[in-house]
């Protein structure tokens, strides 16, 4: 029971960190018109976030079947 709450917690806190990542007062900072590898830093940060909310949207998973 305790894992399952763990994992529910782990969830909310996700959507959060998604919620600021991809807030405008974020955005805003990287929307420059310098590139990182040839690609945009705005989309270079999109990407990276985007990754990032899957690992943790994995993780907190892992937590809630195991």
């Amino acid at each position: 029971m305790q894992r399952r709450i763990l994992g529910r917690d782990r969830l909310i806190a996700t959507f959060l960190a998604g919620c600021v990542l991809f807030n405008y007062p974020l955005l805003s900072v990287f929307d420059r018109p310098s590139e990182i590898f040839d690609i945009p830093m705005i989309f270079a940060y999109i990407f990276f976030a985007w990754f990032l909310v899957i690992l943790l949207m994995a993780w907190a998973s892992e937590a809630r079947s195991g």
